[in-house]
């Protein structure tokens, strides 16, 4: 099949399970965020840990999926907060694993277990905050919104990258992504800004004018470092990409590294100005 059929039709069918998951309702919501968790943790550690700890790294993956659905009962169904800290569980058995593991050569790489629950587990958790109410009713137009301005940011970097920033710009980060230039961060903020403008005046992103630029500059900043943060790990351990699992584009985490760092961003940012 041609590259670039395979690339859109994979392309259209993640965005298609993406709208279904924000768009229809709280249980396809919970169904595939969880899965969607379970793979990135599974794409990180087979990238840093490859098939070492294999025991343990099904202790982190299942903590990390813990989290997250403890998250989503106490935000969609009321379950007591409290509950949460039994996500913990799995992290304390870990912890114990770790000293019954016979081969120590490697020993380094264990902490990669952990840092898989921070980074992926604990930020995709706070998703549930953004999709549920107080009282537990479900609307996703507000993650949707927030993807939106982040996946914009990114296509905006990436145009105004090729046509100005490899000729006339500075590059922003040579030692990590050599591609990524001054004018293509630039392009992306005002980008971002230009989606958040379409969308409040569509009625998506529903708060004041002033709030939508200020969420949307911040997301393509986090962005940004999000995206740095995840081609790091992949430089350090020489791989292209996190995955396979959507062709032609990678894996789900080379999709939402952005996002890991960005959306917790903007609801921090909506809680700290006391609009959520």
């Amino acid at each position: 099949m041609n590259n670039f059929i395979k690339r859109a039709l994979s392309g259209v069918v993640f965005v298609g399970v993406m709208l279904a998951a924000l768009l229809l309702n709280k249980y396809i919501f919970g169904a595939v965020m969880t899965l969607s968790l379970i793979v990135m943790m599974k794409e990180f550690l087979k990238m840093t840990c490859g098939r070492n700890y294999w025991f343990s790294q099904i202790l982190s993956i299942l903590a990390g999926a813990t989290l997250f659905v403890l998250v989503y009962l106490y935000r969609g169904f009321g379950v007591p907060g409290r509950l949460v800290i039994l996500a913990f569980i799995p992290v304390f058995i870990l912890m114990i694993n770790s000293l019954y593991v016979k081969d120590k050569s490697r020993f380094d790489k264990f902490s990669n277990l952990y840092t898989a629950i921070l980074y992926i587990a604990v930020p995709w958790s706070l998703l549930n905050f953004a999709v549920f109410g107080c009282e537990g009713n479900f609307d996703g137009t507000l993650l949707l919104s927030f993807f939106v301005i982040i996946w914009g940011s990114d296509v905006g970097a990436y145009l105004f990258g090729i046509t100005l920033g490899q000729k006339y710009g500075k590059k922003l980060f040579p030692s990590i992504s050599p591609k990524k230039s001054w004018i293509g961060f630039w392009g992306g903020l005002i980008t971002a800004a230009g989606v958040a403008v379409a969308l409040h005046y569509c009625g998506l992103f529903r708060f004041d004018l002033i709030h939508c630029i200020c969420m949307s500059l911040l997301l393509s900043v986090a962005g940004v470092y999000g995206d740095l943060i995840e081609s790091q790990w992949k430089r350090h351990y020489d791989v292209k990409d996190s995955g396979t699992i959507i062709p032609g584009h990678g894996g789900l985490l080379d999709r939402f590294d952005s996002a890991l760092i960005a959306i917790p961003i903007g609801i921090i940012y909506l809680v700290v100005m006391n609009v959520l």
